[in-house]
């Protein structure tokens, strides 16, 4: 492979494409493997040798896809004001009842919305040329981003690449096919993809609060089981990364990547997959921190006032739940207070969704 170099012309055009569009994580990633062919087809090679992963334990998930559990209003308390800083401050917030999905919407519930309307996803659609000037059209390619496994844990921009083909349909790499899996939990949907599933299902996304009322299961703790560790007496509870992230999953979970829906035990609601897995998309416009005065039913705050330090520009999602890539050593966000800002127009390998009805 021929070496790669930052030269002065690169440099120049991804200033320019950056600056004139507003998902500049997303222009980085496929401007770089636009211009580069031949970089792109190894970063595929390399998806798909870094997916080749022991099968997962089936054997205890969940065989019955599909219900929903009804979520009984009350007030509890939300936020954490002792990890990380956005996630405070801790107050008071008083949710009214509704109906939530029992474990993530997967590829199979997916599939069926796609059959029945025709939608195509972000990652599917060909990307606009007035998104990407000076981009050549032949370069641009519809396509997803992908996590893999680098060789130096210290080569963090090597963790995600923007990779041709990649979708919900191809979630692991352009040849990979989600055959056999139609109880895998859905990724590569972009926030606008999640929403026109819920729609479809005449159904929302959730908030954040709804979210993490559930994801507490009854408790007020940093984990919602019984103590204060991830894995009490070496017991896992949830789908998280073990060993060495980013480079070595030791799979004591039982899984190495994303796991079928419903393969830990459920909450104290009878709820799955809350914490890890994959994140999950709500309706709140992130912004860091929480407004404790809005605490009856609260949905975030307006679009023009959301903002993320590291996404400076653009309006961002609050995702929530964690997914398989946190670990001890580098993300504790497999807790029910954790938040995250997301892209609305950036799908991913690890982020996913669940529906909720308001009981009126």
């Amino acid at each position: 492979m021929p070496k790669f170099e930052y030269t002065t012309d690169f440099v120049r055009i991804m200033n320019k494409t950056v600056s004139n569009y507003r998902h500049s994580r997303l222009a980085l990633l496929v401007l770089f493997c636009s211009i580069y062919p031949v970089l792109l087809s190894t970063i595929v090679s390399a998806a798909e040798s870094a997916h080749k992963v022991l099968p997962a334990n089936t054997n205890n998930c969940l065989k019955e896809i599909g219900s929903q559990l009804r979520i009984e209003g009350t007030t509890f308390i939300m936020g954490d004001d002792y990890t990380y800083r956005e996630e405070g401050p801790a107050h008071e917030v008083t949710l009214s009842s509704f109906w939530m999905d029992a474990h993530e919407v997967t590829n199979g519930q997916f599939a069926e919305f796609v059959a029945d309307t025709g939608y195509v996803t972000v990652a599917e659609r060909q990307p606009n040329p007035e998104d990407w000037p000076g981009v050549p059209v032949e370069s641009l390619k519809p396509g997803s981003t992908l996590f893999t496994s680098p060789q130096d844990s210290n080569a963090s921009s090597s963790w995600w690449s923007y990779v041709g083909g990649v979708s919900w349909r191809h979630p692991e790499g352009p040849e990979s096919s989600i055959q056999g899996k139609d109880n895998y939990p859905v990724v590569h949907v972009a926030w606008e993809d999640a929403q026109a599933y819920a729609t479809w299902a005449g159904r929302e996304l959730p908030t954040e609060a709804q979210f993490e009322l559930v994801a507490r299961s009854k408790r007020n703790s940093t984990f919602p089981w019984e103590g204060e560790e991830l894995a009490p007496d070496g017991h896992h509870h949830a789908n998280t990364w073990q060993g060495n992230f980013p480079i070595e999953n030791t799979g004591e979970d039982e899984h190495v990547g994303i796991a079928p829906v419903g393969c830990f035990k459920p909450n104290d609601f009878g709820v799955y997959d809350l914490i890890g897995n994959v994140w999950e998309w709500t309706t709140d416009w992130y912004a860091p921190g929480h407004n404790p005065s809005d605490n009856s039913n609260p949905d975030g705050p307006a679009e023009d006032q959301s903002f993320d330090y590291a996404n400076a520009g653009f309006p961002v999602k609050v995702i929530k739940g964690g997914s398989y890539l946190c670990a001890p050593n580098y993300c504790m966000r497999y807790r029910p207070a954790a938040r995250q800002a997301a892209d609305t127009g950036l799908g991913t390998s690890h982020i996913g969704f669940r529906t909720v009805k308001a009981i009126k």
